[in-house]
C-alpha cells in the first residue's frame, strides 16, 4: 500500500520540532501542522498525532533552562506544560475548523485488556466524529518514559491500538542514514527498507540533542513494532515544506520502513 492510499495515519513530531529550542512551544510551527493535518482529513484520511513537547513547555513556564534530573521535577514540568500544549493545539487547530482532543495514555494502559478496548473505542469514536486526537504520555505518573525513552514507542503502540495503515515519524533528520551525517558528510540516505531488519539497529546512532531523549534507534524499533500488526513507517525531516501533504501525495521523502 502506497502513502496515497492509507486511510488511517498515526503522525509523531518529536520535540525538536514543536519547541523553540527549549523556549517554550512553537506556535507558527504547531500552526503548520494544523494546516496539513487539514488538508489530509478533506482528502479522506483519519489521522491522530502523538507529539512530544509538555516538558519542554513546562520548564519554559517554570522558568528552568536546564532539564531537570530529578524524576519528580520531570513530572512536575510535564503536568505544568501539559497545559501549554493543549492550548497552543487547540488554539491552532480551530483556526482551520479542526477539532481535537487530549489523549494521555501509559504503555501498562495498552498492556491490560480492558484498557487497552477502551481505549480503542474512544479513539475509534473520536476518528469517526472527524476530531484529531493529539496524544502524549501521561509523563505525571510514568516514570520509565521520561527517564529512557521518547514517545516513538509509544505513536507504534498507538498504530497497534488502532490498526492504522502508516505511522510518520517526523524527526529533525532527513531520514535514516547509513551512518550519523551530522558526523559523517559520506552518510547516504536510506530510501527504503524492512522493518525489522537488524542490520537497521547498527546503523541508528545514540540520543539526538539535549531536549530530545530519542535518537535514530528509538525510531527504527518503533517501526519494527508498528510492522507487527501490518503497518508502514515513514521516517522524515519535519523541517522539508508541507512534508504531510506532500507524502501523502505519493513524494517520497526520508526513509520508509515496510513490513515483511
Amino acid at each position: 500500500m502506497n502513502a496515497k492510499q492509507t486511510k488511517r495515519i498515526v503522525v509523531k513530531v518529536g520535540s525538536s520540532l514543536v519547541t523553540n529550542n527549549g523556549e517554550g512551544l512553537d506556535h507558527a510551527a504547531i500552526a503548520k501542522w494544523a494546516d496539513q493535518m487539514a488538508t489530509l482529513l478533506t482528502a479522506g484520511h483519519e489521522v491522530l498525532m502523538v507529539s512530544s513537547g509538555a516538558i519542554a513547555e513546562g520548564m519554559q513556564r517554570l522558568g528552568w533552562t536546564k532539564r531537570p534530573q530529578e524524576i519528580h521535577q520531570l513530572q512536575a514540568a510535564a503536568a505544568v506544560g501539559q497545559m501549554g500544549l493543549v492550548q497552543v493545539y487547540e488554539s491552532c487547530f480551530a483556526r482551520f475548523n479542526l477539532r481535537s482532543a487530549q489523549i494521555l495514555l501509559t504503555n501498562s494502559d495498552l498492556a491490560n485488556a480492558e484498557r487497552n478496548a477502551n481505549a480503542k473505542a474512544t479513539l475509534d469514536t473520536l476518528l469517526k466524529l472527524g476530531v484529531v486526537p493529539i496524544i502524549n504520555e501521561n509523563d505525571t505518573v510514568v516514570t520509565d518514559e521520561i527517564k529512557f525513552g521518547d514517545n516513538d514507542s509509544l505513536a507504534a503502540l498507538v498504530t497497534n491500538l488502532v490498526h492504522a495503515d502508516l505511522l510518520i515519524i517526523l524527526t529533525d533528520q532527513g531520514g535514516l542514514y547509513t551512518t550519523d551525517p551530522r558526523q559523517n558528510p559520506n552518510a547516504s540516505l536510506l530510501s527504503h527498507a524492512t522493518a525489522g531488519d537488524p542490520a537497521l539497529e547498527k546503523m541508528a546512532g545514540g540520543a539526538g540533542s539535549e531536549l530530545s531523549k530519542g535518537g535514530m534507534l528509538t525510531k527504527v524499533l518503533a517501526a519494527k513494532l508498528a510492522s507487527q500488526t501490518g503497518a508502514s513507517t515513514i521516517i522524515a525531516s519535519g523541517h522539508e515544506p508541507e512534508v504531510l501533504t506532500r507524502l501523502l501525495s505519493g513524494e517520497l521523502l526520508g526513509t520508509r520502513l515496510d513490513s515483511l
